[in-house]
């Protein structure tokens, strides 16, 4: 009898599974097919990323595209210090001219004596100072490329022959990775503009590789179109220059020594310091006409430090000068930074090597 059921069992499964797998299924009881997914558009210099809306001071957090596809969000608050107010009509007149161009422009700031004073620039009355700008953009050959059919005239005569490759290509060509258009009127004033892409000014803020744009983003700007990324990593550069400069400055010393130190920074080792010509009171004129300015960039992100102490109100700055105090500013140095030291120590007699020191 035992053998009998089980024979019949499996005679039953054999049916139920020929009768399962004749007729066609009822499209009712399936269930929903995935729905298939358009096919990306790979992304070069003539399809970039879709801009993202420029952000506000006012607004909750500030979001960006990044490498990764979440998206970079920011606190309120984070980073006010580096948002310096203007007269009511200089900030009108930068917006104007960055409004001007067509191509997407992600971050954009002006710098420099036309947009906060410096001593010695007003002794000429009748000359207005060049307005300096830096933008910050995705996809440079594709910004040139448009830029090119807007304003020709801004280039020179062999990049508008040879055509937005070729300046991109230029532009990429050294370790600054900037385009710089001089010369340029807009709206009834001289303008310079250089042209970067984000990953490039990113890299160049946390890593100091050419320190030519993070230089300059050591001294005073005016931030026109806001970004989150180049927010964050600025914050980073300027917290950079700061440990530098505690550094190399004694136990005690006041603000104005802190912020000639960190204005320097940019011009170590820039030839055109060793000219004749150059005004050789370039730092401390720049740091005399822009110390509220320098107080409202760096004063925060100072006292942050530990071992700082900078009081409200005071011009006197102390900071623990202790051998690991200062270890720990040398360990987050800009890697490039860092790199250079160590090379230049490893020609040094009787100083131990980093690897036989960590051993």
């Amino acid at each position: 009898m035992i053998h009998a059921a089980r024979r019949s069992a499996r005679f039953v499964r054999c049916l139920s599974t020929e009768t399962a797998s004749s007729p066609s299924p009822d499209p009712s009881h399936l269930p929903p097919q995935p729905r298939p997914q358009a096919r990306q558009q790979p992304r070069s210099s003539l399809t970039p990323r879709k801009a993202e809306p420029a952000s506000s001071s006012s607004s909750t957090s500030s979001t960006i595209s990044s490498n990764s596809s979440t998206p970079l969000r920011l606190p309120r608050d984070f980073g006010r210090n580096q948002l310096l107010s203007v007269p009511n009509s200089t900030r009108a007149l930068l917006e104007e001219i960055v409004a001007t161009f067509k191509s997407p422009i992600r971050y954009a700031f002006a710098y420099g004596s036309g947009v906060f004073e410096q001593e010695g620039s007003s002794l000429v009355k009748d000359k207005k100072p060049m307005l300096d700008f830096i933008f910050a953009v995705s996809h440079p050959e594709h910004w040139h490329s448009i830029n090119l059919a807007q304003n020709p005239s801004h280039y020179a005569l062999h990049a508008r022959v040879l055509g937005s490759d070729f300046v991109g290509r230029v532009q990429n060509w050294g370790p600054a990775a900037v385009w710089f258009n001089p010369f340029v009127p807009v709206c009834d004033v001289n303008i310079k503009y250089g042209v970067i892409s984000v990953d490039n000014l990113c890299t160049d803020l946390l890593t100091w590789n050419s320190l030519y744009v993070a230089g300059r983003m050591h001294k005073p700007l005016r931030i026109i179109k806001d970004d989150a990324r180049v927010r964050l990593t600025q914050q980073v550069n300027l917290t950079s220059a700061i440990r530098t400069a505690l550094l190399t400055l004694p136990e005690t010393f006041d603000e104005r020594q802190l912020f000639e130190r960190i204005t320097a920074l940019s011009y170590l080792g820039d030839p055109r310091m060793a000219l004749p010509f150059e005004n050789r009171s370039k730092i401390s004129n720049i740091v005399n006409a822009q110390t509220l300015q320098f107080r409202e960039l760096y004063h925060r992100l100072v006292v942050g430090l530990p071992g700082v102490e900078w009081a409200e109100g005071s011009n006197v700055i102390k900071q623990d000068a202790s051998p690991q105090t200062r270890a720990s500013h040398l360990r987050k140095l800009p890697s490039e930074l860092r790199n250079r030291i160590d090379v230049r120590f490893a020609v040094k007699a009787g100083i131990p090597s980093k690897e036989s020191d960590e051993a």
